[in-house]
């Protein structure tokens, strides 16, 4: 960028309010609901406290290391919250939430291409998590229940806040691409569409549509590109479910696990890095 483009796009920069603020504090409700209305932290917090503290631990030393100076942990504090909500190990470990947020924070800074972090941190942890220790290692099943104001308020406040990140093309892109494959899943497994469409409002799924795919540093450029990339997230994860219902993936596989998760997993880097790599070298 050039100094003058510099010079033209600051007071652009300063008129706003960092997306990631309006994100850290739109995760915090999420998780201060959920706990209040389903535990989904469960009994200790000690688990989420390790994650979130893990997170910004490794935060703070890795960019010492690489960059100097002291970062900015917004960042880190939605991936520890989210591996603290997200991960659910088996009887009552804690070294996978400590673990798990590490790999987060350090994917940033080594799975790099033209400066480019190339998966979503807690994405990425939360799939080699469930990869290399799936017998320890599950994910939280939670829906958010029955209540109406509570779906509402959540909703209405992460729409909200992707609308003000300039990102709400992406949840409503993938959001109806979602209830679209759901709807041929139901010709195809023979399931109520109820039951295709209810995970849509669970936790996972909130963390999903609102931080993972909108991620700013993993999205492609152009709006209409961003649109066809969740649609083929969509697209893999239909594939991945039916593929489970039909038990060609076995039962306890980890992609049954996590679906979407997976699903981005394959797709989102694939997309990112055939842009990244048809421009110019900076």
């Amino acid at each position: 960028m050039s100094l003058a483009a510099a010079t033209t796009s600051a007071p652009v920069a300063r008129r706003g309010i960092d997306p990631r603020w309006l994100s850290s504090s739109f995760l915090t409700l999420i998780l201060v609901i959920g706990q209040w209305r389903f535990q989904i932290l469960g009994d200790s917090y000690l688990p989420w406290l390790v994650a979130l503290s893990s997170a910004l631990l490794t935060e703070i030393v890795l960019h010492r290391l690489h960059a100097g100076g002291f970062p900015n942990l917004l960042s880190a504090y939605i991936s520890g919250n989210s591996v603290g909500i997200l991960l659910k190990p088996s009887g009552g470990l804690i070294w996978p939430f400590a673990v798990c947020a590490a790999i987060a924070i350090t994917s940033k800074y080594v799975l790099r291409y033209r400066k480019r972090h190339l998966w979503n941190p807690t994405n990425f942890s939360v799939c080699v998590m469930l990869l290399v220790a799936s017998g320890q290692v599950s994910m939280l099943s939670h829906q958010w229940g029955n209540d109406p104001w509570m779906v509402a308020v959540i909703w209405s406040v992460g729409l909200l806040t992707v609308y003000r990140a300039k990102v709400l093309q992406i949840t409503l892109g993938y959001l109806v691409s979602f209830a679209f494959f759901a709807w041929l899943r139901t010709f195809v497994n023979h399931h109520p569409l109820g039951a295709e469409l209810g995970p849509v409002t669970g936790p996972m799924y909130q963390l999903f549509m609102f931080f993972m795919v909108t991620d700013p540093r993993t999205i492609v450029r152009g709006k209409a590109k961003q649109v066809g990339v969740v649609f083929v997230v969509a697209l893999a994860e239909c594939v991945i479910r039916l593929l489970c219902d039909f038990d060609v993936l076995p039962a306890g596989n980890p992609l049954c696990a996590a679906p979407p998760m997976f699903a981005l997993f394959v797709v989102g880097p694939i997309f990112l890095y055939a842009q990244l790599a048809r421009e110019p070298a900076r």
